[in-house]
Formats: C-alpha cells, sequence, structure tokens
C-alpha cells in the first residue's frame, strides 16, 4: 500500500519490526485511518511472522475502541456548541434521547456490523450523553467479535497468498481491502434506498 513512492504502512510495520512499542504505535495510528484496512495489514503481517500475533491483535483492539470512544467524545463536544444545537429541534433531540435510553448497548453493538452507521451513531451517543459505561462495553465486546474474525480471516488469506504468490502478496492485501470497502458502500447504498422505499411507503399510506 505504497502512494507516490511515500512510505506505507506496510513499510512501516517492517520497520517497526526490531521496536514492540512502535509497532503498537503504528497500528493504533493505522486503525485511526482505516481500521479495517490496519487489521488486514496487521493480520497478514503475522502470517508470515514478521508481527507478534498478540501485539499485533492487542493493538487492534486498543486502537479501534479508542477510536470508537474518540467518536463518541466528538459528539459530547458538538453537544457544547451553541450553533449545532441550534440547528437540532430540541424537542426531537429529547425524543431520540428517550428512545436511545436503555438501548445503548444494543445499538452499539449491531452498529458495529451494519456499514456506514457506526460515525452516526456514536457521534450521536456521544451529542445525547448516552451511558458512557454501556456505551464502551458494547464497542469492546463488538470489536472483540469483528476484529478477531477480520484478523483471522487476513491471517489464513495472507498464508494462502504467501505460498501461492510470494512478494506479490500485498496485492492481494490491497484487493482484499478494496473488496471490503466497496462491499461496505455497497450495504451503506443499499440500506440508505430500502430506507428511501420504506419512507414513501409510509408517506403514501398516510396520504390515504
Amino acid at each position: 500500500m505504497r502512494k507516490g513512492g511515500g512510505l506505507s504502512v506496510s513499510d512501516l510495520f517492517t520497520f517497526a519490526q526490531a521496536h514492540p512499542a512502535l509497532q503498537v504505535f503504528v497500528i493504533i495510528f493505522a486503525t485511526f485511518i482505516l481500521e479495517d484496512a490496519a487489521t488486514v495489514l496487521a493480520g497478514m503481517q503475522a502470517a508470515d511472522g514478521s508481527l507478534s500475533i498478540a501485539l499485533a491483535i492487542g493493538s487492534l483492539y486498543l486502537g479501534i475502541v479508542l477510536g470508537d470512544l474518540g467518536l463518541y467524545g466528538l459528539g459530547r463536544l458538538a453537544a457544547m456548541v451553541p450553533f449545532v444545537r441550534r440547528l437540532l429541534p430540541p424537542q426531537r433531540t429529547e425524543i431520540v434521547r428517550a428512545w436511545l435510553q436503555g438501548r445503548v448497548f444494543r445499538v452499539v453493538l449491531i452498529s458495529r456490523f451494519l456499514p456506514g452507521v457506526r460515525l452516526p451513531t456514536y457521534t450521536t451517543c456521544g451529542y445525547l450523553g448516552a451511558s458512557l459505561r454501556q456505551f464502551t462495553l458494547a464497542t469492546m465486546i463488538a470489536t472483540l467479535f469483528w476484529t478477531s474474525g477480520l484478523f483471522a480471516l487476513s491471517m489464513r488469506a495472507g498464508s494462502f497468498l504467501m505460498a501461492h504468490y510470494g512478494v506479490w502478496r500485498w496485492a492481494g492485501a490491497v484487493g482484499l481491502v478494496v473488496a471490503l470497502v466497496v462491499a461496505g458502500r455497497l450495504a451503506t447504498v443499499l440500506s440508505r434506498g430500502k430506507k428511501r422505499i420504506q419512507r414513501r411507503e409510509r408517506q403514501y399510506e398516510d396520504a390515504h
């Protein structure tokens, strides 16, 4: 994953191989940029032995959970800005807050597995002041399942690509990341399209 001859995340992983503390930093930083790509790269690096499995998975967990908490924090900060508060009708805000109360854990957990909804959901939780304890617990559990599964898949893919494609294995890594991104975007588009259809159906029913 290199652009314009610059240093790629893969290069950083390799450079940091002899420095565990630096490896942790690189992985955590990479999750802030694109967590699925960071997970795939870490899994493939672990597959070829250049990265400790325990260090890789632990750093991924930490980076992703910190990123999720960061989204929650952005929502809390937005709630302190008068201009933002004026954009959202107080009555609607209270309705959503009342609905979210008692559902924080379930909403956060489910949103991890639905492409395109994590950012708005997590920032909304922060904006509405949802239980930070439930939010943190849910994101930790969701990360455990999602990241562990993707990491294991990446390790298997890495082992296969190393055995059959050697130095070209990173082209396979790029293909896997692109496939994940495209699948996520496609799922988001389909989900939004379905919601629009359902909204129009409700409007039609109300009109008749």
